[in-house]
């Protein structure tokens, strides 16, 4: 993964305007390279922004992996290098995943606990929580970016699940990953899938990391699943656990509209963004 300034890739402001954004984010990063905190406040002060559009770049390149976004700025960043299987995962359907990550962040305010399984939709999810819900918020995870993501916070609430370590999927799995899990409960679960279907339900293509699925999905009051529209009507290998035990579904337009009609007969609450 490419990991300085030149990466950067062009955005918007609020106003539609390029208004400098990629040089902004430039500067961003070489301010990182001199010292170890960058303050919101001080760089929309200092580019005359708002602090909207600075809180913007630097969740895109947090995105990125070019820093870690702590309360009230950035710091360098801590994140361990993604491994190439997650990356392509998380590059596929970038916008659509981040659409629906903002829906879901939105749904966790005011929940006092919350599982987050692996996958690179959900780690999205957790990147978008505002801080309020950073202040308050339990993160109980067997996820690796999601564990150095929240760690970052300040003053976070994190339970880090451990076991054998998956690289392809940057997650622990196992027995141990598994009784862990089952000896906890929360409000609710952020779930990510290769595969749902209203007939087979929530699937996903390794085994060990359908077992920890499993139980994480039991183990909550209520179940969130993030999936592109790519991943709604796939009958993927591994089952997770049937519709039945879906709370709620986001996706994107691009769903398939016959699929998520079935979802909605099943009981299913579907949010498409």
């Amino acid at each position: 993964m490419t990991n300085g300034p030149e990466s950067v890739v062009p955005d918007y402001d609020e106003d539609g305007a390029r208004n400098g954004v990629a040089e902004r984010r430039r500067v961003i990063l070489e301010r990182l390279q001199e010292q170890e905190f960058v303050s919101v406040n001080e760089l929309a002060d200092e580019f005359q922004v708002s602090g909207m559009s600075l809180r913007r770049d630097l969740s895109a390149l947090s995105d990125r992996g070019l820093l870690t976004r702590v309360r009230g700025g950035a710091t360098r960043a801590r994140v361990a290098s993604r491994s190439r299987l997650y990356l392509e995962a998380e590059g596929r359907n970038a916008q659509a995943k981040a659409q629906i990550a903002r829906a879901a962040a939105d749904l966790l305010a005011g929940r006092s606990s919350a599982f987050f399984y692996s996958g690179s939709t959900v780690a999205k999810v957790v990147s978008a929580l505002d801080d309020r819900t950073r202040e308050t918020l339990t993160v109980v995870t067997p996820a690796l970016p999601i564990i150095n993501e929240v760690s970052s916070w300040s003053e976070p609430h994190l339970v880090a699940v451990g076991g054998v370590y998956l690289p392809g999927y940057m997650a622990f799995v196992g027995p141990q990953a598994v009784s862990s899990l089952a000896a906890i409960s929360a409000e609710v679960a952020v779930v990510g899938c290769d595969g749902l279907t209203a007939e087979e339900g929530l699937t996903t293509p390794h085994q060990l990391v359908a077992e920890v699925g499993s139980v994480i999905v039991k183990r909550a009051r209520k179940v969130i699943v993030v999936a592109d529209s790519t991943k709604v009507g796939r009958r993927g290998f591994a089952p997770i656990a049937p519709v039945s035990a879906v709370t709620t579904l986001i996706t994107d337009s691009r769903a398939d509209v016959a699929e998520l009609e079935a979802l909605r007969r099943q009981g299913v609450q579907v949010v498409v963004v």
